[in-house]
């Protein structure tokens, strides 16, 4: 379905104080206070920091993620870490699950690489102290041909979902419950072969044929996030390439995992529910599909807004209207009086989402991949746009009351001032001041990641945002062809214009004495990508990303 543009902004941009272009951004007084952690993909630390942005605690291990990380109830942090592995090479891959004290002394590590199995993306801590991981589970090529896929072109990745008890004393661990997507499979091409049935009649199965992205990737799935709701027993998951999030039934054993029967729901491991894509059990056209390659599904806490309905960064939302844009979709799976997910014969419900968040212009918000966001207690929500390292906070009317830039790359801290760049974040999580993490811990503020920042928290009050949003630059259109407009509004004076690539190479250069209303210019950018302008005046400054 056609998405609808439902949340409009004060600004069109990001908003700069002085020379801010990496750290905190934007902090208002309806921010939900707390402490942030957040793990840039190219660096093997771990960052925790407060609302102003500075640093409170930073973890240092011996890899890159592999791509989560947790800060435990008992102030123990957990991550996954990437493995010296040389069979799966795919997005997300890790291979290590590692947890550490808060002073990054290394306690427990288990891993998951080898021939035949890889862990990547995510994992989940259970109320009982196991970890649930996701684990790409590889199958040959004559196992994908018998098990009923038409031209198959060779070995196929699908997904495993392990439990795993940790063995604190003596390291390692032991598997204690296992699922299987491979036990869930359909295909209605080859009555000679396994798994053969009517795919619009089987909506708790997987159509082995349903290949969404290419043909020849071995990655089929791509499951990205794993979320646990102890009051259900249950487990959701985002599977990625076929745009689908799932649910399945974890009171099962691992025996009635793999097979149709068993557990609460009856149904042993069979999809329970699945929303996002309806084509995939042929209940729905293109016109139909609701998520595009999404990431972090997860059921929303008790106690706070949306309680129990589940939540997803949407990350190709616009894909229909062949626009760059992402969304936070926030859906109420159906559930009749007994607690079984409804389906009649068509696509699972719901039709539209309870509540979505986008941008007014969607290409100011959108990344391509990773990505998540998390409903805070006073309501508002948390977004890692993941790809440009963007960590902001909005109302649920929309407004945005905090921001910050990761500033760490794969060089480390970057200059305060300089353009981001190869700073990506996976997912950002905001924790509570009394969460118990924090228990008889030292949480000085220890200065900022960033080289070079010397402002004060309080240059970022609500009064100042106010008036910085009123002198704002439009610049449109992006996507941008030939000319691009720029509005100054009611600002009356000199103004100078810079245009970098993504490499930070200045392509364009312009300055103007006296500038009011709105001015064309055409920078002669003959390249397509993505493109950064510098604005400043006399009285503020203000930076854009534009698309070519």
């Amino acid at each position: 379905m056609y998405r609808l543009l439902t949340i409009a902004f004060l600004s069109l941009t990001i908003c700069l104080n002085g020379q801010q272009t990496i750290g905190l951004t934007l902090q208002t007084e309806e921010s939900d206070n707390g402490y942030t952690l957040f793990a840039p993909l190219t660096s093997d630390d771990t960052y925790l920091i407060d609302n102003c942005g500075e640093l409170i605690n930073k973890w240092e291990a011996t890899s890159t993620p592999g791509l989560s990380a947790y800060l435990l109830p008992d102030g123990r942090l957990m991550r996954t870490g990437t493995a010296n592995q040389n069979y799966f090479h795919g997005g997300g891959v890790g291979g290590l699950i590692e947890i550490y004290d808060w002073d990054s002394n290394l306690l427990w590590s288990y891993t998951i690489a080898d021939s035949l199995q890889c862990q990547h993306h995510d994992i989940e801590m259970l109320p009982n102290g196991n970890i649930l991981a996701v684990v790409w589970d590889y199958h040959s090529l004559e196992e994908v041909e018998a098990a009923g896929r038409v031209d198959a072109q060779g070995p196929v990745w699908t997904e495993k979902i392990v439990e795993i008890e940790p063995d604190y004393t003596n390291g390692g661990g032991t598997v204690v419950w296992e699922w299987r997507a491979w036990d869930h499979l359909v295909q209605e091409s080859d009555p000679t072969k396994d798994n053969y049935g009517v795919v619009a009649e089987s909506p708790g199965l997987m159509d082995i044929n349903f290949i969404a992205n290419n043909p020849s990737n071995a990655d089929w799935l791509h499951i990205n996030s794993v979320d646990y709701n102890a009051a259900l027993d249950q487990i959701v998951l985002s599977v990625h390439h076929i745009s689908e999030i799932w649910i399945v039934d974890h009171s099962t054993t691992t025996e009635e995992a793999a097979s149709h029967t068993g557990g609460l729901s009856g149904k042993g491991g069979d999809i329970l529910y699945r929303w996002g894509n309806p084509q995939v059990y042929q209940q729905g056209g293109a016109f139909d599909q609701e998520l595009f390659k999404q990431h972090d599904a997860y059921w929303i806490q008790d106690s706070l807004e949306h309680a129990g309905m589940i939540m997803c960064y949407d990350n190709q939302a616009f894909t229909l209207q062949n626009v760059n844009g992402s969304a936070i979709d926030v859906i109420n799976p159906p559930m009749d009086a007994d607690g079984n997910y409804i389906y009649e014969d068509q696509a699972y419900g719901p039709a539209v989402p309870q509540w979505t968040y986008n941008e007014e212009i969607p290409t100011n918000f959108y990344s391509q991949r990773i990505s998540g966001a998390q409903r805070l207690s006073n309501g508002n929500t948390l977004i890692c746009e993941g790809a440009s390292g963007r960590l902001f906070e909005v109302t649920l009317n929309g407004e945005k009351v905090w921001e910050y830039i990761n500033p760490v790359n794969t060089n480390g801290p970057m200059d305060q001032g300089s353009i981001p760049m190869g700073n990506r974040v996976f997912r950002v999580y905001r924790y509570a001041t009394d969460y118990s993490a924090f228990d008889g811990k030292d949480l000085t503020p220890q200065g900022y990641i960033e080289n070079g920042s010397d402002f004060s928290c309080d240059l970022f009050s609500s009064s100042d945002i106010v008036d910085f949003y009123q002198q704002k630059v439009d610049i449109y259109p992006i996507p941008f062809n030939d000319q691009l407009h720029l509005d100054f509004g009611e600002y009356d004076g000199w103004a100078e214009i810079q245009i970098l690539d993504s490499s930070s190479k200045l392509v364009f250069s312009k300055r103007l004495e006296d500038v009011s209303n709105t001015i064309v210019i055409n920078p002669n950018i003959t390249v397509p990508g993505i493109y950064f302008t510098k604005i400043l005046t006399k009285d503020y400054r203000q930076s854009y990303k534009l698309v070519k």
